[in-house]
């Protein structure tokens, strides 16, 4: 039965993400992969998609939106157009997330547009997200920090195993570096087929780091333990990455570069974001943040780096429906 819109329009928001590692490459058990990621506050994506006559599509990334819109159009039978409006989005293959976040927050604004249930994992199956990592579509959920149990044998997105809240106090510094992109697509799959075994001890060490010292450590707001645990983390993954990255644990050396500056300056696990360039420290407070930031932005090598000091965020996506009369109707994730 083809659908019609139910809803003028619909705003939403998804925030963007930081992949701080994965926990199992050895797949051993029968899951691969597991990680553990975090949403930010300050870098995100946001849609609008209204019901119109005809198919539009505008705004940056207009050819992946466009895919992702017509894949639910047919999943969902929608005959009708629509106009799709890219309002702002993360840099794309920079580690921050940001094909997952527009192919659900598309999925999700066509839902609510025709006033149906959100699908979150079953879409992000239609759109061929979630092939490794789950943390983007848990966040998308949840926000926080959470963290996925890996990918088993069923063709479906891994399941979110941990959720916690981010401390309200503690800052997180991101160093993007817009000269470069992080390895994608086709490249990204060529580049896991061709990787040495990962030991079963490595990954063993990894989910122990986890389990045992960084969900514990972020309970009890210990970010010193925290930071210990995630730049740990980084360093072995960093090293088993390493020859597709140039030999170095970071795909940026300017991006490395500025973290040393940043760890020497006191700031804790340091790492990168999935394939990078982008680069991540965390700060105990705003004020420590501020001090940091000023380290960075005094020395002229890293003005090329684009830094933000940002919070972490407690809550998922954001979706406000507007109708034809009456107020926006909000609804949060």
């Amino acid at each position: 039965m083809s659908r019609s819109p139910s809803r003028a329009s619909v705003t939403v928001t998804v925030p963007a993400r930081l992949h701080l590692g994965f926990l199992d490459l050895n797949g051993g058990l029968g899951r691969r992969f597991g990680s553990i990621g975090l949403a930010i506050s300050g870098l995100r994506t946001s849609i609008t998609i209204s019901a119109a006559s005809h198919l539009r599509v505008s705004g940056p990334e207009t050819e992946r939106a466009r895919g992702y819109l017509q894949t639910m159009q047919n999943a969902l039978d929608l005959k009708s157009g629509c106009d799709l409006r890219i309002n702002e989005v993360v840099p794309a293959h920079a580690g921050l997330g940001s094909g997952t976040q527009i192919a659900l927050a598309v999925a999700a604004g066509l839902r609510e547009l025709l006033g149906l249930p959100l699908d979150v994992r079953g879409d992000a199956i239609r759109l061929g997200r979630g092939a490794r990592s789950g943390v983007g579509i848990g966040l998308f959920d949840h926000g926080g920090l959470v963290v996925d149990g890996g990918r088993g044998e069923l063709a479906e997105p891994a399941p979110i195993v941990s959720r916690m809240p981010f401390p309200e106090r503690w800052r997180i510094l991101v160093l993007l570096d817009p000269n470069r992109q992080g390895v994608h697509g086709a490249d990204e799959r060529d580049v896991f087929s061709k990787l040495p075994p990962f030991s079963e001890t490595g990954a063993s060490h990894l989910c122990r780091l986890v389990l045992m010292k960084a969900l514990p450590a972020l309970a009890e707001c210990n970010i010193a333990d925290f930071g210990s645990a995630i730049k740990e983390m980084q360093m072995l993954l960093g090293d088993y990455f390493a020859a597709i990255q140039g030999g170095s644990r970071f795909s940026s050396p300017d991006v490395a570069a500025a973290l040393g500056v940043l760890e020497d300056e006191g700031a804790f696990g340091i790492g990168q974001s999935s394939w990078g360039p982008t680069g991540f420290a965390f700060a105990s407070s705003a004020e420590e943040a501020n001090r940091l930031l000023e380290s960075i932005r005094r020395q002229p090598r890293y003005r090329d780096l684009d830094i933000h000091a940002v919070s972490g965020l407690n809550r998922g996506a954001q979706i406000v429906s507007h109708v034809e009369a009456g107020e926006p109707e909000r609804y949060q994730r």
